[in-house]
């Protein structure tokens, strides 16, 4: 072998090498400090982290008439929201409206929860022929309603305490 590319490859590895030690350094930092926390929202008041979005998402349409519209009744949708009972948001409400909740750790969520024992996308809640339902979205430690594990989509009726982590979500009317 030449000179010449003995010394390319020798610099190839320490460029490879250098990227490993970055990315170690990377992930030792991400784990130190979390992740990082944007904003979502501007000017709107905020009652713990995620509720802006959850406002702006479940905020309910209104016709002309200031009846809601969608596959709702209307005994049904225009009092329902979700209260956090335990956990870091203890003591946000979500209000419903026709567009699904979507919860977990991830920013693109409607709730964002942030516990280690809650997957990026947990969990959903929406409306299904004039009742709300929850979906398990895959999550690594499941879904719980009612201490029973959710596997399937199933009502979600008011009073029903839904667990995820250590959060604890109460559907109200």
């Amino acid at each position: 072998m030449s000179q010449i590319s003995i010394t390319l490859l020798r610099l190839g590895f320490l460029i490879l090498l250098w990227a490993l030690v970055l990315s170690a350094i990377g992930v030792l930092r991400s784990d130190l400090y979390g992740t990082r926390v944007t904003s979502r929202g501007k000017g709107m008041a905020r009652r713990g982290r995620g509720a802006s979005r959850a406002d702006k998402m479940a905020s309910p349409s209104r016709s002309s008439t200031g009846v809601r519209t969608g596959g709702m009744k209307a005994s049904e949708s225009t009092t329902a929201h979700l209260a956090v009972t335990a956990g870091p948001l203890k003591g946000t409400t979500i209000p419903l409206g026709s567009a699904p909740v979507l919860i977990g750790r991830a920013a693109t969520c409607t709730v964002v929860i942030e516990d280690d024992y809650c997957s990026s996308r947990h969990c959903r809640v929406y409306p299904d022929n004039g009742q709300w339902m929850i979906e398990d979205l895959g999550s690594t430690n499941g879904t719980f309603l009612d201490n029973q594990r959710v596997d399937d989509a199933v009502p979600f009726r008011k009073g029903d305490r839904l667990s995820l982590g250590a959060t604890a979500i109460e559907l109200r009317s």
